[in-house]
């Protein structure tokens, strides 16, 4: 038979409960975030044209966005490419973006608006330089590209900027010595096709489904763009530090390099926002964006190569605050 409690034991009883109380709420305190809200509202992501590698893995990132941000609703708004995707950002058009690592630096070097505050999330994937070409073409390397209508990326376009420093490096004026033809990739593949150009550029993961598709239906090679190639654009100094030799796997594109792997020249990826972007958004974002590699792999194959090993190495941009928890809370 249960006996009531002393008036001593009451007293006991309650302060075992005050404290009990206190220290459920502390804990609770400790394990939340410092009490942040949830990240809430609306963000524009800004991408690229609607047939390349970064409008493709801002469609599938959005979705599993929408899955880790419930109370966050993601635009995506296409774009030229890496130029204009960091200028959009800069200026507060767009919360975040992917840009090439040399345009990042570019943009930094000539102290565009708003670029001292860009930061950075997570370093990606890298782009691969293509230079496309029909199969029985006599264009063997850059140089050969004279007197020709090549494909060179919009202007705003981190394709835009390599094709004219490879051009360079190559010995060649970008502006005199070819036909330059300011198209991007959903329209240079089909205007190869039909003779209207000798040659594209163009800069991207691998494979971009244009590419992929057009030697499916239509005989292309891929030019060699070797280490003589790299060191010459390495020479320009500045942002062209960011380029390296890289070799394309020989089943990048099968049917276009039947068997060969190629050599080119490579240039990292970052996700991109600025210090207006607060550290849990960031955060939640970065998250996202590492957790989702696997499956947004299966269908774009460059987000399989984002990795937690290099993801932090976001040179030139500093990395965000709330990257920088991110990477801190999964670190072993």
């Amino acid at each position: 038979m249960l006996q009531a409690l002393s008036p001593v034991g009451r007293r006991r009883a309650l302060r075992a409960g005050v404290v009990l109380v206190v220290g459920l709420g502390l804990l609770l305190w400790w394990l939340l975030p410092l009490g942040e809200p949830a990240p809430s509202g609306t963000l524009t992501f800004s991408t690229g044209v609607r047939s390349g590698v970064y409008q493709r893995y801002g469609e599938r990132l959005r979705g599993d966005l929408a899955r880790d941000l419930p109370q966050v609703s993601i635009r995506l708004r296409t774009s030229e490419g890496s130029q204009q995707n960091i200028a959009r950002v800069a200026t507060g058009e767009a919360d975040f973006t992917i840009a090439t690592a040399d345009a990042l630096a570019t943009y930094l070097r000539d102290r565009g608006p708003g670029a001292d505050r860009l930061r950075g999330c997570v370093r990606l994937y890298d782009d691969y330089i293509q230079l496309v070409v029909p199969r029985d073409s006599a264009v063997r390397q850059v140089s050969d590209l004279r007197g020709r209508r090549v494909g060179v990326g919009q202007p705003g376009s981190g394709v835009r900027l390599v094709a004219d420093r490879v051009m360079a490096a190559a010995g060649l004026d970008p502006a005199d010595d070819v036909t330059p033809v300011p198209d991007g990739i959903d329209t240079m593949p089909k205007h190869l096709e039909n003779g209207r150009l000798d040659a594209f550029f163009w800069s991207g993961g691998l494979p971009t489904s244009a590419v992929q598709e057009l030697s499916d239906r239509f005989a292309i090679r891929l030019v060699p763009l070797g280490a003589s190639l790299v060191k010459e654009l390495q020479a320009a100094g500045g942002s062209a530090r960011h380029y390296r030799s890289a070799m394309m796997p020989a089943d990048a594109y099968r049917n276009a390099q039947q068997g060969q792997a190629v050599p080119t020249v490579a240039i990292a990826n970052v996700l991109v926002t600025t210090d207006r972007t607060d550290p849990s958004t960031t955060e939640a974002f970065t998250r996202t964006v590492i957790d989702s590699r696997d499956r947004i792999g299966r269908e774009v194959h460059a987000a399989q190569l984002v990795d937690l090993r290099t993801a932090i190495y976001t040179d030139p941009l500093p990395l965000h605050e709330g990257a920088k928890r991110y990477y801190r809370s999964v670190k072993p």
